[in-house]
């Protein structure tokens, strides 16, 4: 791992614990164990460096679903949106740090005056909105799925749907997991032709 991925990784975990604002260079300084220069080496600042963690992120997710998508065929559209779900679910799993930081309230407070940092949240928000509605769009085409709501409000419910069960994960209150059949069904029942 590169000295700049070991700050990113880093970073990642303070911030999404801690918090934007709680989280100081020099503790991150500390937990990477390089002098605060090679972090200003690499970034700037510290939004600089929230930035190109949200950058990343987005990075992964185009990567990964891809490959999500290849492993898991789907012969229709209700099917390609269920396989959607379980990439959102499983991600969230994975990335448990990068989903913690998303849902940080203080990452949207700094979005609200750094214009850089809003457009890099949006473009994941949208990256996962667009994989439902790309879903949405091949059921309603196919027969699978109902044309009522359009495919995007309809894309929109199910991500505020499948986010909410995470973000309940994501705090300990519920396992998400195991709310996975019924996400399933409601969306079912909510989409049915």
């Amino acid at each position: 791992m590169t000295k700049k991925a070991e700050i990113l990784a880093t970073a990642t975990h303070l911030l999404a614990v801690n918090g934007y604002s709680q989280t100081s260079m020099n503790s991150l300084a500390r937990m990477t164990g390089v002098a605060h220069g090679t972090i200003f080496y690499h970034f700037k600042n510290k939004e600089e460096l929230f930035r190109d963690i949200l950058k990343a992120f987005k990075a992964e997710i185009l990567h990964a679903y891809p490959r999500h998508c290849d492993a898991a065929t789907a012969p229709n559209g209700r099917q390609q949106l269920e396989n959607a779900v379980d990439f959102y679910l499983q991600l969230s799993a994975q990335m448990a740090d990068r989903f913690l930081l998303l849902h940080r309230h203080d990452a949207y407070e700094l979005s609200q005056v750094n214009p850089d940092c809003r457009r890099h949240l949006e473009a994941i928000y949208d990256c996962f909105i667009g994989m439902f509605e790309q879903a949405i769009v091949a059921g309603q085409a196919d027969g699978t799925l109902n044309a009522q709501p359009t495919a995007h409000r309809a894309a929109l419910l199910v991500f505020t749907m499948v986010d909410g069960l995470v973000r309940f994960n994501t705090y300990n209150l519920y396992d998400a997991h195991s709310l996975h059949g019924d996400l399933i069904a409601s969306i079912r029942r909510m989409l049915q032709p």
